[in-house]
């Protein structure tokens, strides 16, 4: 109440008072107002007393009594068993009073905790999200939706209305499913070793596909047309009426004629019935439903009545209303504010009612024998539902935009350390897996829709890419083995040969450039995200793989368990956290297994003499090529600079030289010498 008033007043951004205190700039920049440093300190000094109660409340909540917490009428808080408990709703700015310091009305705030039974799958953040559609639908029925992780927060409070100008807008506005702004991150060190901020992802790929269909739903950052989650199809474009000529006579044209004032009676019937009942028809996963104009509905029972003397073929058209039951489940209230497509809340409502039909659309068994979680809302099967939203959109004909204002919309946290990252795209890969081997693989679905080719194969990319790790681990092991082996890694070529490889390899390194340019993308971040693509490659890529093989094809559900070890309380102290988890095992023996071959490959040259140092360079170069990818990894073992190397490295150089010291002591590199032995003839020969 004093906050909001406080940042309009004197342009106040980021609009979160945590990170709005905590930023280390001079605030006092584009300030003119005298009363300014004033308020600055007392919002500071209520906002601190603020966190304090805030912190004794949560103190408090974690001593729970061994009754569990009780209500002020004595009876027994329904929320003590977190995985058993009803619905439950709390408005704490409502549509009565929700004024700030100023008299100004606030944005409603309510808190929803959905239904939660033993035996009843509840979808995790895809079940939670279909959940705050239907309840937001029933209680304000705003035609946008924006989503957000927790962990993230508004940096530009005009971010909305950059939204707005596109959803908004009379042209292709209605055509549009979601605004996706790009992420951005706090607390990322500044070399970002492990290519948290994804700028090449963001800057370069997100922005190709703006230039296609739309750019793919990321999960968080994206203003949603509530439409599109409804599974309607988006509207058809009206064809420009033919050019007519009438300087033509009359009887070369009567056919025409008589045609065009055929169907104008037909439209004129058509519109008759619109305006009794509906304004007009809209499409759902193919099939026609009728889209409601401004009478509200509220029980669809009623619609049978007042249906005689029509034609059947309209009786059938509003017969078909039922069928909304069956995708949306039983309440009419919510059905109703699916057919308002501007929003709003029907005439002759009341907050008690509403909030009785809230807690009912929340229940466990809502979703039953629906179509949530299927064609409407946020998609179920997988770990990344982000990712399949998105994708049935877009079959379905829509298209999305990317919005990239100059001061970043949102801003959020991500792993710093090594084993949450990986873990982090673990997580990723393992749902890109699951839609793989599922019935909404992009290489097979949506085929009779109007998803374009183009758009395909970006989706076709974003579910294959685990798979690319086999390859990956295995150009990463061939170098240690022709350095142990004596092989060289790329045959003999012809001259034919040579050129297709020469022109391929400059066609990527040109094509990288171009990106480079085009997007304004660093150097550096381009090779930082070069090098985690193999790390992520022969580790969590890998892993995702075999257990997404195991989850779908045979039921098993495997876990990696993160041991987490002590870190510097410091400025960027997590990056330096160490924590183990059997991600780190792959990298590590590839590490190992380089370091082994090229000690073996050096002692081989150095036996051999002075002719195999040639060949042995271009072994070196794929092999050190190699250990420069996975170099931040071998950082992240390692810990801080200028520090003792963890015990992991300490094992990885001792390993690596008693291989070395094994090898050659079985196999010194000696020439073999295949003709007859010729014994020593002194200074006779």
């Amino acid at each position: 109440r004093r906050w909001v008033p406080f940042c309009k007043k004197h342009n106040v951004e980021p609009r979160a008072p945590e990170f709005y205190f905590n930023e280390k700039i001079d605030y006092l920049k584009d300030k003119v107002h005298p009363s300014f440093v004033k308020e600055r300190r007392a919002m500071k000094r209520e906002y601190e007393e603020f966190k304090v109660r805030i912190n004794a409340l949560v103190a408090k909540a974690q001593k729970k009594p061994e009754e569990g917490w009780v209500m002020q009428d004595g009876t027994p808080w329904p929320g003590n068993n977190t995985r058993d408990h009803p619905g439950m709703i709390q408005v704490y700015l409502g549509s009565a009073g929700a004024l700030d310091v100023d008299g100004k009305e606030l944005p409603r705030l309510v808190y929803v905790s959905r239904e939660k039974r033993p035996g009843y799958q509840h979808h995790k953040k895809a079940g939670a999200e279909n959940a705050l559609v239907r309840v937001s639908a029933v209680l304000t029925n705003a035609p946008f939706i924006l989503n957000l992780d927790c962990d993230h927060y508004i940096n530009n409070s005009k971010a909305m209305r950059e939204a707005m100008c596109f959803l908004m807008d009379p042209q292709f506005g209605k055509k549009l499913c979601y605004v996706q702004f790009p992420q951005r991150f706090d607390g990322i060190d500044r070399h970002d070793r492990y290519a948290n901020r994804n700028v090449v992802f963001f800057d370069i790929n997100m922005l190709g596909l703006d230039g296609l269909q739309g750019p793919v739903y990321v999960g968080t950052g994206c203003v949603f047309n509530r439409q599109a989650l409804y599974g309607y199809d988006p509207p058809v474009s009206e064809k420009r009426p033919k050019m007519t000529c009438d300087c033509w006579p009359s009887w070369c044209c009567c056919c025409c004629g008589g045609s065009r004032k055929k169907s104008k009676k037909k439209g004129e019937k058509k519109g008759l019935l619109g305006g009794l009942l509906y304004g007009k028809k809209k499409k759902m996963m193919g099939k026609n439903y009728v889209k409601k104009g401004s009478a509200p509905v509220f029980d669809l029972e009623e619609i049978e009545e007042g249906l005689e003397g029509y034609e059947e073929l309209e009786k059938s058209t509003l017969m078909s209303q039922k069928n909304f039951e069956k995708r949306f489940g039983q309440s009419p209230v919510f059905i109703a504010s699916t057919l308002m497509e501007n929003g709003g809340l029907p005439e002759g409502t009341n907050s008690t009612s509403l909030i009785k039909e809230a807690i009912h659309v929340i229940s466990c068994g809502y979703e039953e024998k629906t179509e949530w979680g299927k064609e409407i809302g946020w998609i179920y099967g997988s770990v990344t539902e982000d990712i399949l939203t998105g994708f049935k959109m877009h079959c379905r004909g829509w298209k999305s935009v990317y919005c990239v204002p100059k001061r970043p919309a949102f801003k959020g946290s991500a792993p710093i350390n090594l084993s949450d990252r990986l873990h982090q795209v673990l997580r990723w890969a393992l749902g890109s897996v699951e839609i793989f081997l599922s019935r909404h693989c992009p290489l097979w679905y949506g085929y009779g829709g109007k998803l374009k080719w183009l758009e395909r194969l970006a989706y076709i990319n974003t579910i294959v890419y685990p798979f690319t790790s086999i390859p990956l681990l295995a150009y990463c092991t061939i170098p240690a083995v022709c350095l142990l082996t004596g092989k060289f890694i790329i045959p003999t070529l012809s001259n034919l040969t040579s050129v297709w490889f020469l022109a391929l390899f400059l066609s990527i390194i040109a094509t990288g450039v171009l990106e480079l340019r085009w997007s304004g993308v660093s150097i550096q971040d381009w090779w930082r995200n070069e090098q985690f693509w193999v790390i992520g490659g022969v580790s969590a890529h890998l892993f995702a793989v075999f257990q997404g093989l195991l989850k779908v094809l045979a039921g098993v559900d495997t876990n990696f368990t993160v041991t987490a070890k002590a870190a510097d309380d410091t400025e960027f102290g997590e990056l330096y956290l160490f924590k183990w988890t059997t991600l780190l095992i792959p990298p590590t023996t590839l590490i190992i297994l380089n370091m082994v071959g090229v000690v073996a490959g050096v002692s081989d040259a150095i036996n051999n003499g002075y002719g195999s140092w040639g060949p042995l360079f271009g072994k070196l170069f794929f092999a050190f090529w190699v250990i420069l990818h996975l170099y931040p990894f071998l950082k992240g073992l390692m810990g801080r600079q200028n520090r003792t190397p963890t015990i992991v490295v300490l094992w990885s150089i001792l390993l690596a030289s008693i291989f070395s010291l094994v090898w050659v002591r079985i196999d010194p590199f000696l020439p073999k010498q295949t003709g007859p032995v010729l014994k020593q003839c002194g200074v006779e020969c």
